[in-house]
C-alpha cells in the first residue's frame, strides 16, 4: 500500500501545481494540494452549500463550468448524475481532473475544453443542474456570460452561481426607473454595484469584474432566474423564473461572442477560471 501510495505521490507531484485538494488512492491520503493557502479547499467551502444539492442526482445530466481540478463534477458523480460534464478553458486543469477522474474510477465523467461564452454550443442541451462557481469574476464579459449559462437551464433545473463580491451587503428596494437629474441614488452602496478591476486584484489580474451584493441578485433576475436559495454569502441556488419580464437565451448577444477573444487568461490557480 505504501509503494503504491508513493507512485501515486510521484504522478500527483508532476500534474502540478493543483487548486483543487483531491485525496485519491485506495486510503485517500493522498492528497494534491496538501498546502493549499485556503486550507482544505474546496471541501472546506463546499460544506456551506453542499445542502442545497440534492442527495440524489439519479437521471440528471450535470454541467460544471470552470471545473478545475473535477472537485465539484465529483460530487455531483457521487450523488448519482447520469452525466457529468465539466468544462475549463485552461488544459492544465483538465489534464489533472481527467487523472484524478481515472484514480476515483469516475472514468466516465466528460472533461472538455470550452468557453463560457460557448456553452450554448454544446450538444445534449438542456442541463438538469448548472454549477457556475468561480468564473463570473474572472470574465470580461460577466453579464454576457451569465446569460448564455442561463439559457442551458431545462425547465425545473437548478443553477448554482458563486461570484467573489465586495462593498456593501446590505440591500434595499430601489424604484425601476429615476429622473437622469437623479444622481444621489448612486451614491447608495446598496445600489447595484459592479467594481472594474483594470490591472490586478488579489495578485490576480484575471479579476475583472466585482458586483456588490445587490449587482449579483439584479443580474440574476437580469437573465431570467431567481434564487431559491442562498446558503453562503457569495452562493446563490436558481431556478428559472416564469414571470421574467425578459426571456431567457443570449441569441442578442450572439454577434459579441467575438469580444471574449479580451478575456486574460490565467494559469495562477485561480479558481475555475473560463475566459
Amino acid at each position: 500500500m505504501a509503494a503504491i501510495d508513493e507512485s501515486l505521490r510521484d504522478a500527483v507531484q508532476s500534474l502540478g501545481p493543483w487548486f483543487h485538494n483531491l485525496r485519491l488512492g485506495p486510503s485517500g491520503m493522498v492528497q494534491t494540494a496538501p498546502d493549499h493557502p485556503l486550507g482544505d479547499f474546496p471541501a472546506n467551502f463546499w460544506h456551506f452549500f453542499r445542502h442545497v444539492v440534492p442527495e440524489d442526482l439519479s437521471g440528471a445530466s450535470v454541467l460544471d463550468i470552470g471545473c478545475n481540478g473535477g472537485f465539484y463534477s465529483f460530487e455531483m458523480k457521487r450523488r448519482g448524475a447520469a452525466r457529468v460534464l465539466g468544462l475549463d478553458h485552461n488544459g492544465h486543469y483538465l489534464e489533472q481532473a481527467r487523472f484524478a477522474a481515472e484514480q476515483l474510477r469516475m472514468g466516465d465523467i466528460e472533461f472538455r475544453r470550452l468557453e463560457a461564452y460557448d456553452v450554448d454550443r454544446l450538444g445534449g442541451l438542456p442541463f438538469d443542474f448548472v454549477l457556475f462557481m468561480g468564473v463570473f469574476y474572472h470574465l470580461r464579459h460577466p453579464l454576457l456570460a451569465l446569460e448564455i449559462v442561463a439559457s442551458v437551464l431545462a425547465p425545473g433545473g437548478r443553477l448554482l452561481f458563486q461570484t467573489m463580491q465586495r462593498g456593501s451587503q446590505e440591500r434595499a428596494d430601489f424604484a425601476d426607473d429615476y429622473s437622469i437629474d437623479e444622481h444621489d441614488i448612486f451614491s447608495d452602496e446598496r445600489f447595484p454595484r459592479m467594481y472594474f478591476v483594470e490591472r490586478s486584484y488579489a495578485g490576480d489580474p484575471t479579476n475583472w469584474w466585482i458586483p456588490n451584493a445587490a449587482a449579483s441578485l439584479a443580474m440574476l433576475r437580469s437573465v431570467g432566474l431567481r434564487v431559491v436559495e442562498q446558503p453562503c454569502p457569495e452562493v446563490y441556488l436558481c431556478e428559472r423564473d416564469p414571470d421574467a419580464s425578459l426571456p431567457l437565451g443570449a441569441a442578442p448577444f450572439a454577434a459579441t461572442r467575438v469580444l471574449s477573444r479580451g478575456d486574460r487568461h490565467s494559469d495562477n490557480g485561480g479558481e475555475g477560471t473560463v475566459p
